[in-house]
């Protein structure tokens, strides 16, 4: 019995490494700012979850806790951009993980065949692989400086 219960234990995949590749379908139900998402997302037949979405690989601008009146208005201009992208109301959910908060998830999100964050990044209202401080470059954009 011991050696099963082994045998379980090494075959057996880590809890920490969840993890869902998807395609998983989620329907919009509000953008809370540029980088996440409040998702109605289909687990199984007949089966949806309402689930915050934190867009994978990119960071936006604050709108909540803005360290500027700069990130504000960037943040602002982010959360505008994520409504417009997904006014369709229906989204895929790929690479999805568990986030670092509970109820939320980390995934990357396309509409209608696009990426959501490539298209972010390429408007100039996230940066791709870390943090960004929006009120330095801000400063830095100011004329006259």
């Amino acid at each position: 019995m011991r050696w099963i219960v082994a045998l379980f234990l090494v075959l057996a995949p880590p809890a920490a490494a969840a993890g869902f590749d998807g395609p998983a379908k989620a329907r919009v139900e509000r953008v809370i700012d540029g980088d996440t998402v409040k998702m109605r997302v289909a687990i199984w037949l007949d089966q949806e979850i309402l689930v915050s979405v934190r867009l994978a690989g990119v960071d936006a601008p604050e709108l909540f806790r803005p360290k500027c009146d700069a990130e504000r208005a960037r943040a602002l201009k982010a959360k505008n951009f994520v409504e417009v992208f997904l006014s369709g109301g229906e989204a895929r959910l790929e690479d999805i993980e568990q986030g670092k908060y509970a109820g939320r998830v980390v995934a990357r999100i396309e509409a209608n065949g696009a990426d959501l964050a490539r298209a972010l990044t390429a408007a100039g209202l996230a940066v791709s692989g870390g943090r960004k401080d929006w009120c330095a470059s801000a400063a830095l954009n100011r004329p006259g400086s």
